[in-house]
């Protein structure tokens, strides 16, 4: 058979985070790449009486559903949303089948082949994915530890005419970069002064570390009478569960209900059996308490990844402080290429995700970053000493200046 692949299948990438995961699979190797969750801390005995809730309560969990979503779930997220000055209704939100599907839902209802999508430098790769798949153009914007610098925002705003600005401004994938307010506000003034949408994707919000402030969302920002600017999207894949493959997306009705449109083509609805059980979850177990356990436990095994790279000491690396989050992101010594290290990290037993696929444009590969969520603090440990046998020979070869 001479198969004829549409031309939007030449666009499509895979993820570095997914092939790296293949070669670790059934291999003794740590694995500092992908973005997972701690599975001693998933909450296995409330989602099971979550379940026994649900059938006990018939058959409707087993039947197709509503392509906006199980109303009750939305309602709940809804008065959860409300305490975090983000007020809206049930009509104003969809649910999904995690985050990652309502980047692609709105990207498909908004973007146009060669339209400009502004992204942070570096940002999330899966968004660059489904973005370089709708044929866009994606245009860096300079960035630093407090978000968008918003003199380049005010210049490639003029030079490109963008119809959207993707962002992931709090605990960011994968800088675990924290937004200052100003730079929050400086943004949406700008979106809303030249009409372009906000895409605030906002994972890993709630993750946060000791007496960290948290932000204001963009959206919770936006307050303007004739409509948001923001289209926001978390997720429960990190505060519960990612097999229960529900997100949120919340904005203006008319955007919701387009995406609405484009997600009823794509898979009619998400699991309403997943939705029904997060609902009784909203409802009968400590959401804040789980998240405050899991954040506290994050929050050791990170300081545990930084004191050993202190006590490494390797010249010329140097890496964030994250406030929360799952991402600790180093840069290297530019004559370091982490996708060859990568290689070798492998052979010794230890990945990580090289930072150039997380580049839209003119990639730093002397970068990479590191999880810290999903291996124990024994386990960073012997991850960084075999990450250490394969650094320090590449060090010691720095290029005489």
């Amino acid at each position: 058979m001479n198969y004829r692949f549409s031309k939007t299948l030449e666009a499509f990438s895979s993820s570095a985070v997914r092939e790296i995961l293949k070669l670790t699979q059934g291999k003794s190797i740590i694995s500092f790449a992908g973005g997972l969750p701690a599975e001693e801390f998933f909450p296995v005995e409330a989602v099971k009486e979550a379940i026994g809730r649900v059938m006990e309560g018939g058959k409707s969990a087993l039947q197709y559903g509503l392509t906006e979503g199980y109303t009750p779930l939305r309602q709940s997220i809804c008065n959860r949303m409300a305490t975090k000055g983000m007020r809206v209704t049930p009509d104003d939100m969809l649910l999904t089948t995690g985050s990652q599907q309502a980047i692609d839902l709105l990207t498909r209802v908004y973007i146009d082949e060669g339209d400009v999508i502004l992204v942070e430098r570096p940002t999330y790769l899966a968004a660059i994915q489904v973005f370089q798949a709708r044929g866009a153009k994606i245009v860096s914007v300079r960035s630093d530890r407090h978000g968008m610098d918003l003199e380049d925002l005010a210049v490639q705003i003029k030079q490109h005419r963008p119809k959207m600005v993707y962002v992931n401004p709090s605990f960011s994938n994968p800088a675990g970069r924290v937004w200052s307010l100003e730079r929050r506000k400086g943004l949406l003034a700008a979106c809303r002064q030249n009409d372009v949408l906000i895409l605030e994707d906002d994972p890993y919000g709630e993750l946060k570390f000791g007496a960290t402030e948290i932000m204001p969302s963009i959206f919770s920002l936006d307050q303007h009478p004739e409509g948001s600017c923001v289209v926001y999207t978390s997720t429960f894949s990190k505060i519960v569960a990612p097999a229960l493959r529900t997100g949120w997306v919340m904005g203006d009705r008319a955007v919701i209900r387009s995406m609405a449109q484009a997600k009823q083509a794509a898979d009619l609805h998400s699991s309403t059996l997943d939705q029904m059980t997060l609902y009784q979850l909203m409802e009968q177990f400590d959401m804040d308490a789980h998240i405050g356990l899991i954040s506290v436990e994050y929050e050791k095994r990170m300081r545990t990844m930084v004191q050993v790279l202190q006590e490494k000491n390797w010249p010329g690396v140097h890496w964030n402080n994250p406030q929360g989050g799952m991402f600790l992101w180093l840069e290297l010594p530019a004559h370091i290429d982490t996708q060859v290290l990568l290689a070798a990290a492998v052979q010794q037993g230890v990945a990580f995700v090289p930072g150039v696929s997380f580049f839209a444009d003119e990639p730093e590969r002397n970068t990479m970053r590191l999880n810290y969520t999903h291996a124990g603090e024994a386990e960073i440990r012997l991850g960084l000493e075999r990450l250490d046998a394969v650094l320090q020979p590449l060090l010691a070869a720095a290029p005489k200046v």
